[in-house]
């Protein structure tokens, strides 16, 4: 006896891409779209060159806030002399360490230190005269200089004596 197979039945190919359009025209009908076709595709328009972002610097009540705190009443402390002066400075200040204090243009802590007005230059550098008050002697006054790019933690960069 001979058995029949039943083969499957399959939806022919012209059912399926029929289908298809009729999918694309009712979600079409509805306002679903999809993405463009890339040769379509309108081109992005370049972003429109702005002006070059101006990179963030200490304004000059920041370096005033920062020197007041440094310099206190006597001097800076042992951390801010290690953690807010520049290297190369702090390198001076060691090589100078028995015969004059450089961050303070002294040789001993003063009786008080005033900070003047602190000026700022767009090269990014700000400076202020900073006066060290003594019980004896004359007033002395000198220049510290400190960074002000904003990127970088505010230190001291450079003292100049004898002003």
């Amino acid at each position: 006896m001979s058995k029949s197979m039943r083969m499957p039945t399959y939806p022919s190919r012209f059912a399926g891409a029929a289908t298809g359009c009729a999918l694309a025209l009712a979600l079409s009908a509805a306002g679903v779209t999809g993405p463009a076709p890339a040769a379509a595709a309108a081109p992005v328009p370049a972003a429109a060159p702005a002006s070059a972002p101006q990179p963030k610097q200490y304004t000059a009540a920041q370096v005033y806030g920062f020197l007041v705190k440094f310099y206190g009443q006597h001097g800076p402390n042992a951390y801010d002399r290690v953690h807010k002066v520049d290297a190369d400075l702090r390198k001076r200040a060691a090589a100078a360490k028995h015969s004059s204090d450089v961050l303070l243009c002294a040789r001993k802590a003063p009786r008080s230190i005033s900070v003047g007005r602190v000026k700022a230059e767009r090269s990014g550098m700000a400076w202020a005269p900073v006066t060290t008050h003594w019980k004896a002697g004359p007033d002395k006054r000198f220049t510290a200089y400190v960074g002000l790019k904003g990127d970088l933690p505010m230190k001291l960069y450079d003292v100049t004596c004898g002003e």
